[in-house]
């Protein structure tokens, strides 16, 4: 098979025929063979039987065009494409939105892509987008370039739907949590680094609203961070965590020790002056009773404490039975 098309679909009951009937007309017309998986992702709004009613139309004993997948309640675009791309057949698979913002016509020009320019991964670029510019075009931009810098990965649009896949890439990746977001980054941790990008129409949404509001923004970040976090140190915790905390414990250390020391060395010369010139009102200023030596023992106390997680995790990363975890390209 040539193709699977995959699509995560949340209350889009309105769209689907249209969004079928588009897809099949453009692959059909390339003589591409295909499958389209839809994963109905706890619908409340009868997605569920149009997309039964389009597979008793469409499906024949022999030719099974559309699959569906239905949750039982709503887990999120990373679980319905994960589960998607458990059962994906096709040489390449695509992946797309349901809302009809994504143009079934670059179908064909993404699987050419994949096919004969040889790229692991495709991704789409709205370069021209319909949204409010406010809400969604000003922040998508920043993201997105927060996200090119930390995950070095060269892309306009990381969070674009439409993007297409090498089936070997889909089957060695594991899309978790809100990680759709960075399925680029993921392929490329895996070892997929042939990531092309093609400029993609996008349409107005025709029908319902967006189910994204300013929100995913702030979780998109937290989640690029976790991501980061996770590929540099989810192996190796004690590099983080005992630099920093041995760090801290070092500065902390050093300086109670200066304190103490210095207020020894005035205690001397004082005793020497007093002996001397019969001084007896001269006072030195207590230990305790300056600010930087408790700034300096809360340093000693966090130094501590991040060594002891960094040991903890460690210890914990070493025990786990996926400590080993890689993927292999080839073997004879």
């Amino acid at each position: 098979m040539d193709i699977s098309v995959v699509i995560s679909i949340f209350n889009e009951k309105e769209s689907l025929r249209e969004l079928v009937s588009g897809i099949r007309e453009n692959l059909e017309n390339a003589s591409l063979s295909h499958e389209i998986i839809m994963v109905n992702d706890g619908s409340t709004d009868g997605s569920w039987e149009e997309i039964r009613a389009l597979a008793d139309k469409i499906n024949t004993p022999v030719n099974q065009i559309i699959k569906g997948i239905c949750f039982r309640r709503n887990y999120g675009k990373s679980t319905a494409l994960y589960c998607g791309f458990e059962a994906a057949q096709g040489d390449v698979v695509i992946t797309m939105d349901a809302d009809l913002q994504d143009d079934p016509k670059e179908l064909p020009e993404l699987y050419r892509m994949i096919k004969e320019d040889g790229y692991d991964l495709v991704s789409g670029w709205k370069k021209k987008r319909h949204d409010n510019k406010l809400t969604k075009n000003l922040p998508s931009r920043i993201y997105n370039a927060t996200a090119r810098c930390v995950t070095k990965v060269k892309l306009h649009d990381m969070n674009c739907g439409l993007k297409a896949y090498k089936n070997e890439v889909v089957k060695n990746i594991e899309v978790y949590g809100e990680m759709h977001r960075y399925i680029p980054f993921l392929a490329k941790e895996a070892g997929f680094s042939n990531i092309g990008e093609k400029e993609v129409t996008h349409h107005k949404r025709k029908f319902g609203k967006s189910k994204f509001g300013m929100n995913r923004f702030v979780n998109g970040y937290l989640d690029l961070m976790t991501l980061w976090f996770l590929q540099k140190f989810g192996k190796k915790p004690m590099h983080l965590f005992g630099v920093w905390g041995t760090l801290m414990f070092l500065v902390g250390g050093g300086i109670t020790l200066w304190i103490i020391i210095r207020k020894l060395v005035l205690q001397s010369r004082m005793a020497s002056q007093i002996a001397a010139q019969g001084f007896t009102d001269i006072k030195l200023r207590g230990v305790t009773d300056q600010p930087l030596f408790y700034l300096a023992l809360l340093a000693i106390v966090l130094g501590a404490m991040l060594f002891l997680t960094g040991f903890i995790a460690e210890l914990i990363s070493r025990n786990s039975a996926q400590r080993n975890t890689y993927k292999i390209k080839d073997r004879f």
